[in-house]
């Protein structure tokens, strides 16, 4: 198997261009692929400006900020898949959508490229099976925001060979994360702990215990968190949290794991969080204001 030094990234969403900031920093070439044409040019504004930040703040110098930029790709066109070395799909939270992306890219790799999938929740060997190389097939989830945040999950499914997982691994270590290895379980480790938590909280809500600002400094207070559970559920996706939520539910088939009514009540709203400007907070304003 070749050494990874090219990297083809699936969805130009907040998951994918930071995935494609952290990669480039790293000295990787990138290629960000989107269908989506406004999604794309967006991208471009976004990685752009977020190496700029890092500049204003003297973490990166403006060479490496030019150099770092030069190496992305941003392309409507498959194409370029043909050259890279390892693929990152990193588009909605939905099994569909997801198989849908590997049984259209996987005629267009070479037969030694390794596919990675950064779902948060969906079975690795199932997604594994929509593809012509499972052997070769990995799940690497990225935590938001990808910038900051130090883990990579990595979940191995049933066919996943060990030389794919150390390639992974190294890949993973080589962006300056730290790997937790996770068994292809629903949700896998951060999300089967982190989940439920953010549902109980909007269960607390639901029921009364207390209001939005009430439950969240409750436990950024009382346990010491950096962001309360309600403003974490708007910053991950209420449409994302609801979609974990289901996994769990369905995938082991547990009442604790239901999904609250309330989130699913936001969800049909479309009150998705910060993304659509109101979820258990309201954003449109200067300050975020509690919507319960």
């Amino acid at each position: 198997m070749s050494e990874i030094r090219k990297i083809g990234i699936i969805g130009a969403g907040q998951m994918g261009n930071g995935i494609a900031h952290v990669c480039s920093l790293a000295k990787y070439e990138v290629v960000l692929n989107d269908i989506d044409n406004e999604k794309l040019e967006k991208s471009i504004k976004t990685v752009d400006q977020i190496l700029s930040r890092q500049v204003e703040k003297g973490r990166i110098s403006q060479k490496v900020k030019d150099e770092a930029f030069a190496r992305v790709q941003f392309s409507r066109d498959l194409d370029p898949l043909s050259e890279v070395d390892l693929v990152i799909e990193a588009v909605t939270e939905e099994e569909d959508a997801k198989r849908k992306v590997f049984t259209t890219i996987t005629p267009l790799l070479r037969p030694e490229t390794i596919v990675a999938s950064n779902t948060s929740s969906i079975s690795i060997t199932r997604l594994a099976a929509a593809t012509d190389r499972p052997e070769h097939f990995i799940g690497m989830h990225f935590m938001k925001p990808v910038r900051a945040m130090k883990l990579i999950e990595l979940v191995r499914g049933i066919a996943t060979d060990e030389q794919t997982f150390l390639k992974a691994k190294d890949f993973a270590e080589s962006l300056g994360k730290t790997v937790a290895v996770s068994e292809d379980f629903p949700a896998f480790m951060v999300n089967r702990i982190l989940m439920p938590m953010i549902n109980e909280a909007i269960y607390t809500l639901y029921e009364g215990v207390g209001n939005v600002e009430s439950i969240d400094t409750a436990i950024r207070l009382g346990a010491n968190h950096p962001m309360g559970p309600l403003e974490l559920a708007d910053f991950i996706g209420l449409d994302i949290c609801l979609a974990i939520m289901q996994v769990l539910y369905d995938g082991l088939a547990d009442t604790k794991y239901r999904p609250c009514p309330l989130l699913v009540k936001y969800v049909e709203a479309g009150w998705l969080g910060r993304k659509s400007a109101r979820g258990f907070y309201d954003y449109r304003g200067e300050i975020p204001i509690p919507t319960r």
